[in-house]
């Protein structure tokens, strides 16, 4: 299916109707990768979160970095990534988190091509992303853009008018990483950015557990959840127990879980 035959990403979010739940997995993490992305698409995904293995991943914290590395010591790349993505049977949107020197070279068009919906750049500047914002644009895909607790007022209305898709709003100003507690920054940074823009408005960094997702989908619009995911991967989870995972994430959102309820752990540690 070409793009023009596509829904755009944020119609395919609208149309679910419910709390949205984006889980991530590292590209090329294990052999059967793209095992984890099935298993998230059957236990209530609405868009899948896939990390293109990055030598030097600065925004992501200690887990990521590791899923990141393990992926490169497989030798994952781009292409393969892609190539994997493109040959994986899936319903739900791919959303591809990534780095710019990954994607300044004819970038737009791989990821078009494999199928993609949705692009986060970590570290491209707001005032240097106008040609790669055209681009995805004109290739179907949508340029997610990221609000932090520290974004000035002016500059959120800025990301709430140009971003695509969703706001990803960024709960702690820090790198990623599982926390015990969501964010207290995060209720408000979601209120600020949903009184800038229409799009749906996800809470990503720190959620870790089915009542941290509950609360962000309280707070905003849905949870991105990654680390938290990653640790079980590099501790050796399969598709299977992941997919469990999401799901109690799943249940969890569609419930809203008030704080203090009783959870199953995504981190497995517990519970």
């Amino acid at each position: 299916m070409n793009h023009d035959e596509r829904p755009g990403l944020e119609a395919r979010l609208r149309a679910a109707g419910r709390p949205l739940l984006v889980p991530y997995v590292t590209g090329g993490i294990t052999a059967d990768w793209t095992g984890y992305l099935l298993a998230y698409q059957e236990a209530g995904a609405d868009a899948i979160e896939v990390g293109l293995p990055f030598s030097d991943p600065m925004l992501d914290g200690a887990t990521i970095q590791q899923a990141s590395d393990a992926a490169l010591a497989r030798g994952a790349t781009m292409d393969s990534v892609l190539a994997d993505l493109r040959a994986t049977p899936l319903r739900v949107p791919v959303v591809v988190m990534t780095y710019t020197n990954l994607i300044l070279r004819d970038g737009i068009a791989r990821l078009a091509a494999a199928g993609v919906s949705g692009l986060i750049v970590t570290d491209l500047p707001l005032e240097e992303s106008a040609a790669l914002e055209a681009g995805a644009a004109a290739a179907g895909i949508a340029l997610v853009l990221l609000a932090a607790p520290s974004t000035p007022d002016g500059r959120l209305r800025e990301i709430g008018a140009r971003s695509r898709g969703f706001v990803y709003a960024i709960s702690v100003m820090d790198t990623t990483g599982e926390r015990d507690v969501l964010a207290g920054t995060a209720t408000a940074l979601a209120a600020r950015v949903k009184a800038v823009t229409g799009l749906p408005v996800l809470l990503g960094f720190g959620i870790s557990t089915p009542e941290q997702a509950a609360a962000a989908g309280r707070a905003g619009d849905g949870a991105v959840v990654a680390s938290a995911l990653m640790r079980r991967v590099l501790d050796g989870a399969t598709p299977a127990d992941l997919g469990r995972a999401v799901a109690a994430l799943r249940a969890a959102l569609d419930l809203g879980v008030s704080p203090g309820t009783p959870h199953a752990e995504v981190s497995g540690h517990r519970g």
